[in-house]
């Protein structure tokens, strides 16, 4: 779905003029446009905006941005103060876009090329607008068979599947592996980086999403609604677990000895102690930035290994509409906004 041009705030710039180099303040001060809140609350805090155009600082780069992902922590910052401090503040953690310019010491991009990456997390926010700052080694070289939709749709999650199975759970060829909400932004990420690691992958979704989750290459779907995951005899070596709170504890017990949960939010409060008795390892991730990983998920996406699914697009005025569409839960892959 892609949505029509409505504006957030009708008193606001015109959405639709092109914002470069020359666009300035009246003293002087290059501006740019951006969706910004001073207040937290729901979609309608978002307003789009005239700011500064940041600068980029000793390693970092100035991106123009043509397309930025929606997250869930976007909609969960947007409304409650959770690592950010108190607004005003821009959000957006995914970013693809071209280099207009580098800061002292930049030696890996120079203007004009085309990268896509995920600022730090949680205080590097800032994708939302149409120009961002963000350190060098956040950012990889965009991959050339894709547009900035798609590159822009994979960033924090891809890194996010990539840190959890990858780095965390050090996934293998042969293993069985179970991935919670597995149409999702992480989700439908992690069962092609699975996929691609050799291992068995089983997802959970709505069965109407089931035939999604098997042209990713799953092996086998769950019901989420009419079926309970753990009434079987199945035992996985990894779990990744997108939901936390008792979904993290009860996915324990469908793990081997020895096996690794890791959930992307933090599980009840006997999640830990039953992962001691089962003799499992449960672990919380935070996903950060990170070249290499950045340059793996590049190559994923350069030999057709991996892509991102882009379920709805929305021009930078309309970001409160995607915001609450994402809010629903109910969208397959990912939401982006675009700029350009």
């Amino acid at each position: 779905m892609t949505s029509t041009h409505t504006p957030v705030n009708p008193d606001s710039p015109d959405p639709t003029a092109a914002t470069d180099s020359q666009d300035r303040a009246a003293d002087g001060t290059p501006v740019m446009l951006a969706l910004h809140q001073t207040a937290l609350g729901g979609p309608e805090v978002l307003q789009l905006t005239e700011l500064p155009r940041p600068t980029p600082g000793l390693g970092e780069i100035l991106v123009a941005v043509h397309a930025a992902g929606l997250n869930p922590t976007d909609f969960k910052h947007r409304a409650l103060s959770i690592f950010l401090p108190p607004p005003p503040l821009t959000l957006g953690w995914d970013v693809s876009g071209t280099v207009v310019e580098t800061g002292h010491g930049v030696t890996l991009f120079k203007p004009g090329d085309e990268v896509f990456g995920m600022l730090p997390y949680p205080h590097g926010a800032g994708s939302h607008a149409e120009y961002v700052t963000g350190p060098t080694r956040a950012f990889a070289a965009k991959p050339a068979g894709i547009d900035h939709v798609q590159a822009a749709a994979l960033p924090l999650a891809a890194l996010t599947a990539w840190q959890a199975l990858v780095e965390t759970a050090r996934l293998r060829a042969g293993q069985r592996v179970l991935i919670h909400a597995a149409a999702g932004g992480v989700g439908h990420l992690a069962v092609q980086i699975a996929k691609e690691r050799g291992a068995h992958v089983t997802g959970t979704a709505s069965s109407p999403k089931h035939d999604f989750l098997r042209g990713l290459g799953a092996d086998a779907c769950i019901d989420h609604r009419s079926e309970d995951f753990t009434d079987t005899d199945e035992r996985y070596g990894v779990v990744l677990d997108a939901l936390g709170g008792e979904n993290a504890t009860r996915s324990v017990g469908v793990l081997r000895p020895g096996g690794v949960l890791v959930t992307l939010l933090p599980g009840a409060e006997g999640t830990r102690a039953a992962a001691e008795k089962a003799q499992v390892r449960a672990v919380h991730l935070a996903v950060e930035h990170d070249h290499a990983g950045m340059r793996a998920i590049a190559d994923l996406v350069d030999r057709g290994r991996l892509r991102a699914h882009v379920s709805g697009t929305f021009p930078l005025a309309e970001g409160a509409r995607a915001h609450t569409l994402g809010e629903t839960g109910r969208t397959t892959g990912k939401l982006v906004i675009t700029m350009r």
